[in-house]
């Protein structure tokens, strides 16, 4: 469970424990720590910049009771689906538990992106919540998320790159056995150089890491400008992604592969979704409108609003003038004359029809 890993251009090493702690006598993985860490994070930020997009966090709330288990479970089945392999025990029988140990290890994220994108499409419909600005505010906790999450695979010493010697490579034990045992050494002294630290491979968590650190500042920034249409900041999201993915993905030893070709799927769906993404950033900025304005505290939707008449004033009545008192007897002393009821109920009338204040 222990393993030393080092940067030796770095100067670094660390001691990792792929087990945080133990909760009567079952071990607690730092993997997953560290997944549930990115996943309290995204959900804050949601949270805290809902408002901004339109969306009530009641309803970010509710939305994730469905789209986080859909997923975890996209996630682990599209790891199942190109890997597996990891069904199955060593006499070859198969194993339901080992088919959803996820906490182990063996999530895909392009599964749980996925799974993320069709879940919340179903809830946006049901709830008649505008689907390009929540997947706007998803996009944000995705990069969170990614960024957190890839140094669970550090811990776990996997989704690590092909042999280098750069100042940043990352050596250990077990990460020559690792290549040794998958024939990725051509001989002994690449497996001896890995051990003394003389070459390395490349740490692609890290190199993901950063990747989609320097994609949240970029969105952060287009947040700060303003959207100009609704799925600006999700399109801008999938074609960071995918592009960066794509590259990435190219230097790793553990890539799935499309069921037994050379070509390895994350690779090929990260060019595929970048292209998509392209295209649906240029139709949508010449078809979507303007973004949505932000839905502030206590106000209501500006369709909601537009369904409310606004009362019009009443038109003010005329009262009709007094005829002037005639005198019934010579020389008797003039009364004054007092305003009729109706006239009273008029008044009255009046100010009853100003309408309430809302």
């Amino acid at each position: 469970m222990i393993n030393t890993v080092s940067f030796p251009g770095l100067g670094l090493e660390f001691e990792l424990n792929r087990v945080a702690f133990s909760v009567f006598g079952h071990n607690i993985y730092w993997y997953g720590v560290i997944i549930a860490a990115g996943f309290l994070l995204a959900v804050a930020f949601g949270l805290w910049k809902a408002p901004r997009f339109g969306l009530d966090p009641d309803t970010i709330v509710d939305a994730i009771f469905y789209v986080v288990p859909s997923a975890i479970i996209g996630a682990r089945l599209y790891y199942v689906i190109f890997n597996p392999s990891v069904c199955y025990n060593a006499d070859g029988s198969f194993s339901l538990l080992r088919a959803i140990a996820f906490w182990d290890g063996g999530l895909a994220i392009y599964g749980g992106v996925i799974a993320t994108v069709i879940s919340a499409l179903i809830f946006c419909k049901v709830r008649k919540v505008d689907f390009w600005s929540g997947m706007d505010i998803t996009s944000y906790g995705l990069l969170i998320g990614q960024l957190i999450g890839r140094w669970g695979n550090f811990v776990n010493v996997e989704a690590y790159g092909s042999v280098t010697g750069l100042p940043w490579r990352m050596c250990s034990e077990s990460i020559a056995n690792e290549l040794w045992s998958k024939g990725l050494l051509d001989s002994q002294e690449a497996y001896q150089s890995i051990l003394d630290g003389t070459l390395g491979v490349h740490p692609t968590f890290l190199y993901e890491s950063l990747w989609n650190l320097l994609g949240l500042v970029l969105l952060l920034l287009l947040m700060k400008k303003g959207r100009r249409f609704n799925g600006q900041m999700f399109l801008s999201y999938v074609i960071w992604y995918g592009l960066g993915r794509a590259a990435i993905e190219g230097l790793r030893t553990d890539s799935l592969y499309f069921f037994g070709t050379p070509i390895r799927s994350s690779q090929m769906l990260g060019i595929v979704s970048a292209l998509v993404g392209i295209g649906l950033f240029v139709l949508r900025l010449k078809t979507a409108g303007p973004a949505s304005p932000p839905l502030t505290k206590g106000a209501k939707p500006a369709a909601e609003e537009a369904e409310i008449p606004t009362p019009s004033p009443a038109p003010s009545e005329q009262i009709p003038a007094e005829p002037a008192p005639v005198d019934t007897a010579d020389n008797a002393p003039a009364e004054t004359a007092e305003p009729p009821a109706a006239a009273e109920e008029t008044s009255k009338e009046e100010t009853n029809n100003g309408g309430e204040n809302h």
